[in-house]
């Protein structure tokens, strides 16, 4: 075990931390430190043990060996309230909050304050106040599972900003936001370390690592590539190496199509949120066959109403066709025999079933068609082998077929909802927030699996808040605000600034 010096400058110094899960090597004795004052990136394909050796920081879980230094003293969590005592906050990629609860009582949970009686709307206006200062708006009497994922994402910056942290990690933390909020995200990152704060950045964001970080560290299979270099002096292609081990093209082969028939037709959608409010405002477009119909919009303004309207998960108002066939308030098994492929945004809660294997989670769309089912049996050596050619064809990392989903990195839990929704050669494609919080390499296979399918003919309905995505990607783009489609164009003649200004609402197509 390595020593570690008192007295040390730093405000985390770790050394030769080795955590080991079931046959894997999550961290092999890596080494990292964050300066006083700093914000330092944390940079690594996903499962490259990024959040692992993170969660080590936080509490989550004890190194096998390996030293911690805290502002210069060393320590050992237990829990991370320990960490909490210590300074240290995370915000962590899949969420830590209780969804029967509201915003502001997941906030103040695990606080000793208040102890016996709590009037919350008090505390109700500490988090407005809170809000205000980091520009994170979401509603604190609203309960958790009322709110969409980027709403939720706010919540847990919140949290850890309300218990007065000077040691931050951020997980993704830009992962749901637009341009403009991630401006400002980023300059009170720097407000925050000017006065003191030190800050861990886990992005995917290489751009974001370049305009924001002090240093870096890269991790790959476990292990440290990069240890606290300057990230000014690398281009994003070498940084990308440093995370993948490859070089990776940030320019996908796009080829012209000419759009077919429509495939999907909305004509004007109402649909209300969880909580009974309107979110969906007379929404109408159509999708043609061989065409990606993007949309643009700040998490919370009805893209996730929409999605699940038009997948049949949501009673809606209005109509939806597919292929000329009406599956508006229909069940999903009828836009599925439609020709529908989902990709979820929430991959563990609706796109799998995480304590299922990745045999059974490639199945349960064609569990009841031949050659999977034996009548009213399934043929689970069909299943075996259907899910090994998945696994095959879309480079699924995991030991075997028999793998819990859950045990999947992010990347591999999306390559194997798309193996999953994709070999049923769909003719509709509604992909939500395809590529979010994935790293470089993972979202360039994903991009080229969506273009493909394109190339093929699939019409595809594709929401993200990445503007770059979009732009690279659609064919045409729609932007959405407060439930209604506020302009429509061309992807070739989109303009970045518009389309930020439709997204806040102040600016509607045609003004």
């Amino acid at each position: 075990m390595t020593q570690i010096p008192n007295g040390s400058n730093y405000a985390v110094d770790m050394r030769d931390i080795v955590i080991r899960f079931p046959g894997v090597l999550a961290n092999d004795h890596v080494n990292f430190t964050l300066k006083k004052g700093e914000i330092h990136a944390l940079l690594g394909e996903n499962g490259a043990g990024k959040s692992t050796l993170m969660n080590v920081l936080s509490g989550m879980y004890q190194p096998e060996s390996g030293t911690i230094m805290v502002k210069g003293k060393p320590v050992s969590f237990r829990s991370p309230k320990d960490a909490i005592a210590a300074g240290i906050g995370m915000v962590h990629q899949h969420f830590m909050l209780v969804p029967t609860l509201t915003v502001t009582e997941n906030i103040l949970l695990g606080l000793n304050e208040p102890k016996f009686f709590m009037n919350l709307s008090i505390y109700d206006k500490k988090i407005e106040k809170l809000q205000e200062t980091f520009g994170l708006k979401v509603e604190p009497t609203a309960k958790i599972w009322q709110l969409s994922v980027g709403e939720q994402q706010r919540v847990e910056i919140l949290k850890t900003l309300y218990r007065g942290a000077d040691i931050l990690i951020l997980d993704e933390p830009t992962a749901v936001l637009a341009p403009q909020e991630i401006d400002e995200l980023m300059e009170t990152m720097r407000t925050l370390v000017s006065q003191g704060k030190s800050i861990i950045f886990i992005s995917h964001k290489l751009n974001e690592v370049q305009a924001v970080a002090d240093r870096l560290t890269v991790l790959r299979k476990g292990k440290a590539t990069a240890e606290g270099i300057d990230p000014k002096g690398l281009t994003r292609t070498q940084l990308a190496e440093l995370m993948v081990g490859r070089k990776v093209i940030f320019q996908v082969d796009k080829l012209e199509k000419e759009p077919g028939e429509v495939v999907l037709e909305v004509e004007n959608l109402f649909a209300e949120n969880n909580r009974g409010l309107p979110a969906v405002r007379g929404v109408s477009f159509e999708i043609r066959e061989g065409e990606i119909f993007g949309i643009a919009g700040i998490a919370g303004n009805g893209q996730s109403e929409l999605v699940e309207a038009v997948t049949g998960l949501r009673s809606s108002e209005g109509s939806v066709r597919i292929n000329g066939t009406e599956v508006g308030n229909c069940s999903p098994s009828k836009s599925i025999r439609c020709g529908l492929a989902h990709i979820p945004e929430d991959r563990t809660g609706v796109g799998t079933a995480p304590n299922l294997s990745i045999t059974k989670n490639t199945i349960m769309k064609s569990y009841s068609q031949d050659p999977i089912s034996n009548g009213w049996r399934i043929n689970y050596v069909a299943a075996h082998d259907h899910a090994v050619g998945l696994k095959d064809s879309y480079d699924i990392q995991a030991p075997t077929v028999d793998t819990m989903a859950r045990k999947l990195s992010g990347g591999n839990l999306q390559k194997l909802i798309l193996a999953r929704e994709i070999s049923g050669a769909p003719q509709l494609i509604v992909a939500m927030q395809p590529t979010r919080g994935l790293d470089v390499g993972a979202i360039e296979g994903i991009q080229q699996i969506l273009l493909e399918q394109r190339q093929k003919g699939a019409a595809i309905m594709l929401i993200s808040e990445e503007l770059d995505e979009l732009l690279m990607l659609s064919d045409r783009i729609a932007v959405i605000f407060d439930g209604e489609l506020v302009g429509q164009m061309d992807a070739s003649e989109a303009d970045l600034n518009q389309i930020g200004m439709m997204m806040t609402g102040t600016l509607r197509s045609g003004e």
